[in-house]
This record gives structure tokens, C-alpha cells and sequence, in this order.
């Protein structure tokens, strides 16, 4: 049997390679801006406006992804800014999911811009695992316009290491028998998915390569991080799924979140806040086909400290107002009334494919009602896919601004999607 041969595929700098790629491919401008200082952000008279994606040029006046967009104007002042075009991000993966099935049928898409491959039997095809990743880097270079790591290993884990390797446009390898040196070195951080506490908890506990934590002790790893300590031993160990999941998993839970202007300082600009989350995570639901029978509502203060308050529904729905007043009165139990808020979040979990709904005397909503209330958000969903966003909308939101928060796409947003020829 043909030993295992795993890809991950993992654009360079996504965000900004593809609006590179597609100013430069598809409107015929000179002007590359993966060769100039130049970030992808937000508009910049907004204080939620962060670095989504930045050029190499960019990175080298220290500029991160992630930082506020004021902080980096500051390191570079002739930065090049432009705007997010998730239509085109949308479009630019589908060309690239599209070319990894041409290579091989078995692909499992990790992220928009992030994907697995299974090469296992395909040396006669391709020639050897390094080679083949090398022309899969070449093809997409060539035909879509913009470059992407390849990291080829044995597994899912080992495959994603390598890709984070050094950048851009390279193939790594990283096989068991390579650990030691190339993986093991490495500091603790650099594992997947050990973020800044547990990374803060490893030193603490004399650990600090990934080295260090693939030869401690197991038993040691569980009495101190419990079931984390031993994935992440298993991690460091090179240990990982090799096989490729070719359909998602279902979503456990659908949520919106969205950083106001300014800070909220009364109930009523809150409820309105949550009234436009969700109004966008019920039309997910719906579009799905799932309901939900439980709300949970996350604020964040204006000093970015995080708490979140969950209340359970009296059966599961996917209704807008049923979520809207279960959010509001979440929202009145956990906040004080008096601590500014930057950010408010919806998500509702405990889903389930049928709606169902426990009537009794003392409930104000009827059974004849609340179908009612379910077939015109059913309507209202299908004049907005149609139309776009501000086609109708609630008359507290004047003119349709911000009527419905967290992060649609651009074409929902505007009801037109752009035309993307082949990058």
C-alpha cells in the first residue's frame, strides 16, 4: 500500500494577493500591490478598521495582520490602503478549490483560503510528492494569477506545519523522520493551535520548544492541561488525521458579532445593535434549515474585557423576533447598565432541523401567530437574496444603515454580484 502523501495548500497573503491578482489580471493595472508597502483594511474613519492582509513589502516596516489600521499608518505613512472585497475573495477560492480537484479528487477546504490534499497513488501521475507540489505551486501561479505555500507530509497536521514554513511561493516537506530537526527546534507557539495562554501555561512549566513538549511526560502533560495536555503531546509527536474530510462538518451553532462606532451606553442603542445581529444570524439559520434553542449574548467593554450571558428558549427556532427578544433579555440579566460596550455578539446554539415550540396560557404568542411570524421572515429572506440588504428593512433603522450587522458578504449586502472572470 502507497504510504500516505498529504498537501496543505495555503494562499499567500490571501486577501491582498487576490485583489493583486485581479486589478492586475482581470483591469489590467500596472500597479502589483504584493510589490509595494500595501494592506488590505477597513474603512479608516471606523475604529474597528484592522489589517486584514498586508504585502511583504508592508511586513517589513513591521506592520501585522491584526493591528489597527491608524497603528500601521504610523510605520508606514505612504501606505497603500485598500478596501475588502469579499465578493471577489468568495469567487478567487472557488477558482482555487476547483483547480486542487482538477489534481486530485479528495480535497478538504480548511478555510477560504486554506485547503488539504490528498496525493496519496498519484507518483506515476506527478512524479514524487515534492515534484508534484512544485507544479501544483506552478499551475496556480500561472493560470490564477497569485502564489501559495505547499506543505506535503503524512498527515493533516505534519502538512500544515511545513506550509507555515517560510514564505512566500515554497514547497516544505516535513515527514516523521523530519520532525527532529526541522520541527522540533521550533518555540512552542509555533504548533498548531497553541494560542497565547496555553503558550504562557508551557512556559510556566519549563516548556518552551516544541521539542521540549514532544519529550515531556504525558501523564505530567494531562494532571497539569487535562485532554488538551495530550493533544498537544500527540501535536508535538507529529501525530495527526490523515484522513481528508471531503464534506464540512455541520455548524454546532450560528453567530454574528460586530463593533459599534462608538461606545454603547444605553439599552435602547443595544437592542438595536442586536436586533441587526440577529436579524443576519436568523437568515443563516433559515438558509440552512436549522433552529436553535439557545441564545447566548458576548459584549465586549470599551477597556476589552469579555463576559457572555446564555439563557435557553422555549423550544427551537429560527424566528428573528423570537431571537431578537431572547437576546435582549440576556442582554438587560448581564449588563450592568453602566460599563460602555465596543462590541456585541449573538450566536444560537443547541440546533436542531425541525422548529418546534412549547405553547402554554400564559404565553403572549400564539401557535397561529408564530407561523405567521415564521413565513414572512421567509419571505423577507427571499426579497433580500433577491434585492439586497436595504430591499426592505425595519423602520428602526433609518435608511437601512447597519439593518443587518455581522459580517454578509458584499453581493447580500448589495443585492449585485460582481462578475469575476478567471483570475
Amino acid at each position: 500500500m502507497a504510504e500516505r502523501v498529504i498537501f496543505h495548500v495555503d494562499v499567500n497573503s490571501a486577501f491582498l494577493s487576490w485583489t493583486a491578482a485581479y486589478r492586475v489580471k482581470v483591469l489590467g493595472q500596472k500597479e502589483d500591490l504584493r510589490q509595494i508597502p500595501s494592506v488590505v483594511a477597513g474603512d479608516k474613519a471606523e475604529r474597528r478598521s484592522i489589517i486584514l492582509a498586508k504585502s511583504l513589502p508592508a511586513k517589513k516596516y513591521g506592520i501585522q495582520t491584526g493591528e489597527p489600521l491608524f497603528q500601521a499608518q504610523q510605520k508606514c505613512p505612504r501606505l497603500t490602503v485598500v478596501p475588502p472585497d469579499y465578493g471577489l475573495y468568495v469567487e478567487a477560492s472557488r477558482h482555487l478549490m476547483a483547480l486542487l480537484r482538477q489534481v486530485s479528487p479528495l480535497v478538504e477546504q480548511y478555510s477560504i483560503d486554506e485547503a488539504w490534499v490528498d496525493m496519496t497513488g498519484t507518483r506515476l501521475l506527478y512524479g514524487s510528492p515534492v515534484l508534484a507540489a512544485q507544479m501544483l505551486c506552478r499551475r496556480i501561479r500561472e493560470e490564477l494569477g497569485f502564489t501559495v505555500n505547499i506543505g506535503v507530509s503524512t498527515n493533516k497536521l505534519l502538512a500544515k506545519m511545513a506550509s507555515d514554513f517560510e514564505k512566500p511561493d515554497r514547497v516544505h516537506t516535513l515527514f516523521p523522520e523530519e520532525m527532529e530537526k526541522k520541527l522540533w527546534p521550533l518555540p512552542v507557539r509555533r504548533l498548531f493551535m497553541v494560542g497565547p495562554a496555553t503558550e504562557r501555561k508551557l512556559r510556566y512549566m519549563g516548556i518552551h520548544t516544541i521539542g521540549e513538549l514532544a519529550g515531556a511526560d504525558p501523564a505530567f502533560l494531562r494532571q497539569k492541561l487535562h485532554k488538551p495536555g495530550l493533544l498537544l503531546w500527540d501535536s508535538a509527536n507529529g501525530r495527526g488525521d490523515a484522513v481528508l474530510a471531503e464534506k464540512p462538518p455541520e455548524n454546532q451553532g450560528y453567530g454574528n458579532s460586530v463593533t459599534t462606532a462608538t461606545d454603547v451606553t444605553d439599552a435602547q442603542t443595544a437592542h438595536q445593535v442586536l436586533l441587526s445581529l440577529c436579524e443576519t444570524v436568523g437568515m443563516r439559520m433559515r438558509q440552512d434549515g436549522k433552529a436553535g434553542g439557545c441564545v447566548t449574548v458576548f459584549l465586549r467593554t470599551a477597556q476589552f474585557e469579555n463576559f457572555s450571558h446564555q439563557g435557553q428558549l422555549p423550544g427551537a427556532t429560527d424566528v428573528t423576533s423570537e431571537l431578537y427578544h431572547a437576546a435582549c433579555r440576556i442582554f438587560d440579566e448581564a449588563w450592568d447598565g453602566k460599563t460602555p460596550l465596543r462590541q456585541l455578539g449573538v450566536q444560537v446554539s443547541k440546533l436542531t432541523a425541525e422548529r418546534y415550540r412549547q405553547f402554554d396560557f400564559w404565553n403572549a404568542v400564539s401557535a397561529g401567530q408564530y407561523e405567521r411570524m415564521a413565513k414572512l421572515d421567509c419571505v423577507v429572506d427571499d426579497l433580500r437574496e433577491k434585492y439586497g440588504e436595504r430591499a426592505i428593512f425595519r423602520g428602526c433603522f433609518p435608511g437601512g444603515a447597519a439593518a443587518m450587522a455581522g459580517g454578509l458578504s458584499k453581493e447580500r449586502r448589495t443585492g449585485v454580484t460582481k462578475p469575476v472572470p478567471d483570475l
